[in-house]
């Protein structure tokens, strides 16, 4: 429905993405349950609707139509499936790199790859010794003439084993002045893959491990200069990872909530349907309100981020209430099922499941709430909003619709 952020386009664009989730996403989920196998072509189809290219600018070959857009996408598809949302969102997350720090050239080569569905994106940047601490990396990258040789590991990175291009974090000097960003094609001699580690949600998903051993690349594929590597990865985690992880969890939320209320409607105790029992409809309200805060939240940042409004505070709330309020509404939603929430032949045991994925990238609630009391003290440092508004709202006019 047309609201005051959305308009006649976000809502025919959210009918494009949801028939296309129903119709080519739905019936595959139960093998990718069953198989937890990578979904290679399911992720090259999504790829090839040209939704990775939304925030990319049409003289790049790409939509052009913002955050907010992006989000309606991740949102819809993870509605049906959040391993598909997740695998849209860490591709889009792969744009904001080359969008932020990007030069001309790399931005021709690549922008219009990833746009027609060819090239999938990804970003790379936390280590398994130090987690989210990204000044604890140890990866390197050392000048060699006219190249760079990289050495070292990469975990938790979305899309591991689809990726076709690596946005990589790595160290080249000391201290927060000492990381830099690297383009990493996933053909390079030196890299591979490691095994692809099942886990308890979001199957067909991969967020796997990447290795470097003595992995060159030219010094072209430097992304700025060295020592940006920091603002490439706080730049790309707050202006496109929380909004894009939050809408994943508003995806997952909404389907939680759909399903919960055919539940309660169709099965009947006493005589009368299960939500006429007032437990119920106490979960049932507390769930709507918990999805309308959600989506207000997420929706009003990214329509901020869409309009060049410094909005960082806004878009790290987006992520604490969207994944908080979903894994509320996930417990509700077994409890309402009761037993019968256990059982794989109901989605609700999925969603749950799923939804506990998203809590830790791109900063833990805790990450948020602490960024989040900067803001209240005064004390914050930087707005990432603020510092690449112009190009974002370039990238998110929309073009008359044919």
């Amino acid at each position: 429905m047309v609201g005051a952020i959305t308009t006649e386009r976000h809502e025919r664009l959210r009918k494009e993405v949801r028939a296309f989730a129903e119709s080519e996403v739905l019936p595959r989920v139960p093998d990718m349950e069953r198989s937890r196998a990578i979904q290679h072509r399911l992720a090259r189809l999504i790829a090839q609707q040209g939704w990775i290219g939304v925030t990319i600018g049409r003289e790049h070959g790409g939509m052009g139509l913002g955050h907010l857009s992006k989000t309606i996408i991740i949102e819809e598809l993870a509605r049906v499936s959040g391993a598909m949302g997740a695998m849209v969102q860490a591709s889009q997350l792969g744009v904001a790199k080359i969008l932020h720090y990007g030069n001309e050239t790399q931005k021709k080569t690549w922008l219009p790859a990833i746009s027609d569905g060819d090239c999938l994106p990804t970003i790379a940047v936390t280590e398994r010794e130090s987690g989210g601490y990204v000044l604890g990396m140890t990866a390197s990258a050392v000048r060699d003439g006219d190249d760079y040789i990289i050495n070292g590991r990469k975990v938790f990175v979305g899309n591991s084993h689809v990726g076709d291009l690596h946005g990589v974090v790595v160290r080249t000097g000391p201290g927060s002045k000492g990381l830099s960003a690297f383009l990493v094609e996933a053909d390079r001699p030196g890299f591979s893959l490691g095994p692809h580690a099942g886990t308890m949600g979001l199957h067909g998903f991969s967020f796997g491990e990447l290795i470097f051993d003595d992995c060159r690349v030219p010094a072209a594929n430097l992304l700025g200069s060295e020592g940006d590597g920091l603002a490439v990865a706080y730049s790309s985690s707050i202006l496109y990872g929380r909004a894009n992880l939050a809408a994943v969890s508003l995806g997952i939320h909404q389907a939680l909530l759909d399903e919960t209320s055919k539940y309660v409607t169709t099965q009947h105790r006493y005589g009368e349907p299960l939500c006429e029992l007032p437990s119920i409809k106490l979960k049932l309200g507390q769930m709507q309100s918990r999805l309308m805060i959600s989506r207000l939240a997420l929706y009003h940042a990214v329509h901020l981020l869409d309009q060049g409004l410094p909005c960082d505070a806004e878009l790290m709330n987006a992520k604490l209430i969207n994944v908080e309020n979903a894994l509320d509404t996930a417990r509700n939603a077994m409890e309402a099922h009761a037993a019968c929430g256990l059982y794989t032949d109901r989605p609700i045991e999925r969603y749950l499941r799923d939804a506990h994925h998203i809590f830790a990238p791109a900063g833990t609630s805790d990450v948020q709430l602490l960024r989040l009391s900067e803001v209240a003290l005064g004390t914050e440092k930087r707005q990432w909003s603020q510092r690449f508004a112009a190009p974002l709202e370039a990238e998110s006019e929309f073009a008359p619709v044919p």
